[in-house]
């Protein structure tokens, strides 16, 4: 239970983590407000403490000035008494006159903590002592010796420094003690030293700093509701064009804005309109006029189909009777029924692009080997081979690649690849390649022919395409096989990826996935560029060559 308790806080304590992280990805509004509230936050501690600082500053400095006028004043006024006063001839006159001379100095000041004494050699044996306010709070122990030193060496300058006074609570609160010498004749000169306490100007300065801090969060709290509710204003329709645009991209045609007003929201929702209509309608044109297209290959596919099937008849008669004919004619027999095979082949393989196109196409899926497949389809091409003096090498899985497949298509797709193998593979092996992992399987179809360029791999599934229009198809390609390749792999949520290289070859690989999901996390067991030895016909992933080289990915349509 405790276990299952900490697991629960620990998961809130993240949730609670990510959640402003999250906020601050996807929210303008969040963002924004946080840096607007930050950045017044910044703005107004340094205007307080500024201020603060400026108050502490004017304060102790009319404090100082207060303390040394107060001093002054009395200092003045004792001096003046006692210079008034009758000369003293005997000790308990010399007394009496340093008790009026502390209580004057007592009555002129604004401070009652006084204390005071003989300055050693420049008074008489006969001076009276010390003496002190009645206070407890301040006595000459109190007094920084360096104050001491100056009042004693300097006599006619008034010296301070702040110092820390008990107060009668017991804390500890910040003053200003103020020296200076007053002379009582007829013995000589005494210090006497005033502690100020600066009580006052503390209260005052906290009161301000309180007054200040309160000001400074309620002008955060402003600023910031003030930001969230202009940004507010302002993100809404913002927000409002986004999730329009997401519906429209998602193929709701029909997302619109909301229009009102005049100000430039209203204009980005009004341009936005315009831009959906727009698109809509060429999108709606252009989807007509593929649907023309795909109804007119389809139509003339059919319609030729009649025509053709009398043509090839007759073909195949005159090319059954070519030995009774002469030379010229005997040949001409024979390409027409070549060239008749190979329209046949094109109608067909019009008719199943036209099939992608109108997204009509099913899968009839069945748990098949992979490498029967292959194997089959190289034993099938075995003729065409000796036919074109190149040998195909087979390799099969060495572990179970059964799975899910429509077996028709990917025989269409290997017999595809392994016959353009063997057209282009200047009368080299040709190397068939089938390999399994957990979540693949994998057949390579390898040559060691011209190769291809970069440009010319990127390009090599486009319709009709070819590297080298100049070149004869000695097996009558349509120019089609491998963008049909590239949708039967799709179908089956696969991939075929591609490398080349000039002057060493080209190698297609064929990706199924063991569970059918375009969702589905795929690491092909044959890597598209080859690294081992070509005579040992395997050509699973490896360390890389050092040639220049290009490897095309075609994933399956879901996830380009």
């Amino acid at each position: 239970m405790v276990g299952a308790r900490s697991d629960r806080h620990g998961a809130r304590s993240i949730r609670f983590v990510q959640r402003p992280v999250t906020a601050w990805r996807v929210s303008l509004l969040f963002r924004t407000v946080v840096i607007a509230t930050a950045a017044t936050t910044v703005a107004v501690i340094i205007a307080t403490v500024w201020a603060a600082l400026a108050i502490q500053s004017d304060l102790y400095g009319a404090r100082t000035a207060q303390v040394e006028e107060d001093t002054k004043r009395a200092i003045d006024f004792t001096q003046q008494n006692l210079y008034d006063a009758a000369p003293a001839t005997d000790r308990a006159a010399i007394q009496s006159l340093r008790q009026s001379m502390l209580e004057d100095l007592s009555a002129s000041s604004s401070t009652h903590l006084i204390v005071g004494g003989p300055i050693p050699g420049l008074t008489s044996d006969d001076a009276p002592s010390a003496f002190k306010s009645r206070s407890d709070v301040f006595d000459a122990s109190l007094v920084p010796d360096g104050l001491r030193e100056q009042v004693r060496t300097v006599p006619e300058t008034q010296w301070l420094q702040p110092i820390g006074l008990t107060g009668v609570d017991g804390r500890v609160v910040p003053g200003i003690i103020v020296g200076q010498q007053i002379q009582l004749p007829p013995v000589g000169s005494y210090e006497v030293f005033f502690a100020y306490p600066l009580t006052d100007v503390v209260e005052t300065l906290v009161f301000v700093q309180g007054a200040l801090a309160l000001t400074g969060i309620a002008l955060v709290v402003i600023m910031g509701a003030v930001v969230w509710l202009v940004m507010r204003s302002v993100v809404a329709p913002v927000v409002d064009v986004a999730r329009a645009s997401a519906r429209f991209a998602d193929g709701d045609l029909s997302a619109r804005l909301v229009e009102s007003g005049q100000d430039e929201l209203a204009v980005l929702s009004r341009s936005f309109n315009q831009m959906a209509d727009s698109i809509e309608n060429q999108i709606r044109e252009l989807a007509d006029l593929s649907l023309v297209q795909q109804r007119f290959v389809s139509d003339v596919s059919h319609e030729l189909r009649t025509p053709l099937t009398t043509i090839q008849l007759a073909a195949e008669v005159l090319y059954g009777d070519r030995d009774d004919f002469d030379p010229i004619a005997a040949r001409s027999a024979e390409l027409l029924h070549d060239q008749v095979g190979r329209f046949e082949q094109l109608l067909t393989d019009l008719l199943e692009i036209s099939r992608y196109d109108a997204g009509s196409v099913e899968l009839e899926r069945e748990e098949t080997s992979l490498s029967g497949v292959a194997e089959q389809v190289a034993e099938s091409m075995r003729q065409v081979a000796w036919q074109n003096d190149t040998e195909v090498r087979f390799r099969g899985a060495d572990g179970d690649d059964v799975i899910p497949m429509d077996p028709r298509r990917i025989r269409r797709i290997l017999r595809n690849l392994v016959g353009n193998a063997i057209e282009h593979s200047e009368n080299r092996p040709v190397f068939i390649t089938v390999a399994q992992n957990d979540t693949a399987v994998s057949v390579g179809v390898r040559d060691q022919g011209l190769g291809m360029r970069p440009e010319h791999v990127e390009r090599v599934f486009d319709r009709f395409w070819r590297a080298d229009p100049s070149r004869q198809r000695t097996l009558g390609g349509t120019g089609l096989g491998l963008a049909i390749a590239l949708g039967d792999a799709r179908l089956h949520d696969g991939a075929i990826d591609v490398w080349s290289e000039i002057g060493v070859g080209t190698h297609f690989v064929v990706t199924l996935p063991r569970v059918p999901g375009p969702e589905q996390e795929v690491v092909p067991p044959i890597a598209a560029q080859p690294v081992d030895e070509l005579t040992t016909g395997d050509l699973r992933a490896g360390n890389g060559t050092d040639t220049e080289t290009l490897v095309v990915m075609h994933k399956p349509e879901g996830e380009r």
